[in-house]
C-alpha cells in the first residue's frame, strides 16, 4: 500500500472504523471485564470486527490493544502476557487487513497517574509502553496511534516510545476533551492548543481527538485544531453522548446525522474521520460515503 502519510499529503482524505468496545458488548463482553481477553479465548471475534468496517469502507482498521500496557493488564492480573495479547490482537487484524487496509495500533492511557498527581513515576509508564508498541512494530503493524489521552505528559510518553522504536512508522496521536465554559479542555486540564503544540513536539505526524464529543462538539473541537496546527488532523467522535439506562448504554447520533457532520469535518481539514463509542459498521459506511461524495 501507499504509505498513509505520502497519501494524506497528496490530499486523500482517508476513513477510519469505528469502535471497537461497542461491537465486543454486542458479542458478550461483560461491563468490568478485561477487553483485551478476547484476544486470547476468542481472536476470531476480532477477525469478525475487522472485516465489518472493512467491508464499510474502514482504510484504518485497529487493534483491540487499547488497554495492553502491562500497567493497566496488571489490573487484571495479565501483565505478564502483554506481548502474546499484542501479537494475537495484530494478527488478527492483519489476516483481514492485508493489502486493503491500515493496520492501526492501538494504544490507550496506562491506567495510572503519574507523579506528582498520582503515585506512578514517568519511567515505568515509559517503559510499560516500549513493551506495548514493541510488540506492535514486531507483529507487524502499519501505524500506531496513541489514542483518547488526556494527560500530555503521558502522550507524550506513548509518542516519544514508539518514534523510539520505530521512527519510520507513522504515529497519531488523539486526546480526549471535554466543553468547559473556558473552552475545551481534557479532564487534567489541557487546552486544544497545548496539545497541538505538545503532540508536535513529541513527534506527532498525525494529531487531533477521539472521544468525550458527539459529532457536533467534535466539530467545533476540529474547527480549533485547524488554527493551531498546520499538521495532518483525525477526528473520531463519539455517536453522540452515552446515555446509561440501567446496564445499557446507548447513544443517539444515527448514521445519517455523522455522515452529514462528516463533510463539515472535510471543511475543517480533518484528514482521517472515523469513529469512537457507539459507532458501529453502519456509522462508518456512511462516513465513507459522504467522503466519496465530496
Amino acid at each position: 500500500m501507499t504509505p498513509l502519510l505520502e497519501r494524506i499529503t497528496t490530499g486523500d482524505v482517508l476513513v477510519a472504523d469505528g469502535a471497537i468496545g461497542t461491537m465486543l458488548f454486542e458479542r458478550g463482553l461483560r461491563p468490568g471485564s478485561c477487553p483485551e481477553t478476547v484476544n486470547l479465548e476468542r481472536p476470531e471475534i476480532l477477525e469478525e470486527i475487522a472485516a465489518l468496517y472493512l467491508d464499510a469502507g474502514a482504510e484504518l482498521l485497529q487493534t483491540n490493544t487499547f488497554g495492553a500496557s502491562p500497567l493497566k493488564l496488571a489490573c487484571y492480573g495479565l501483565e505478564d502476557q502483554t506481548e502474546r495479547i499484542v501479537e494475537r490482537a495484530v494478527q488478527a487484524v492483519r489476516a483481514v487487513a492485508k493489502d486493503r487496509a491500515y493496520v492501526c495500533g492501538s494504544c490507550g492511557p496506562c491506567g495510572a497517574l503519574l507523579k506528582p498527581y498520582g503515585d506512578t513515576e514517568p519511567d515505568a509508564v515509559a517503559e510499560g509502553f516500549r513493551r506495548q508498541i514493541n510488540s506492535m512494530v514486531n507483529a507487524g503493524v502499519d501505524v500506531i496511534c496513541v489514542e483518547t489521552m488526556v494527560d500530555l505528559r503521558e502522550a507524550a510518553l506513548a509518542i516519544e516510545a514508539a518514534k523510539d522504536i520505530a521512527p519510520s512508522l507513522p504515529v497519531m496521536a488523539t486526546m480526549a476533551f471535554d466543553a468547559t465554559p473556558r473552552g475545551f479542555h481534557t479532564i487534567m486540564g489541557v487546552n486544544i492548543e497545548q496539545a497541538a503544540k505538545g503532540l508536535r513536539r513529541a513527534g506527532a505526524d498525525v494529531l487531533g481527538s477521539n472521544c468525550g464529543n458527539g459529532s457536533e462538539g467534535m466539530l467545533k473541537v476540529a474547527r480549533e485544531f485547524q488554527t493551531h496546527t498546520e499538521l495532518p488532523r483525525i477526528i473520531q467522535p463519539n455517536a453522540g453522548l452515552p446515555v446509561q439506562t440501567g446496564d445499557q448504554t446507548t447513544y443517539s447520533e444515527t448514521a445519517s446525522f455523522m455522515a452529514d457532520c462528516a463533510t463539515q469535518f472535510l471543511a475543517a481539514g480533518v484528514s482521517i474521520i472515523g469513529g469512537c463509542c457507539g459507532t458501529t459498521p453502519e456509522h462508518i459506511r456512511a462516513i465513507r460515503q459522504a467522503v466519496d461524495g465530496r
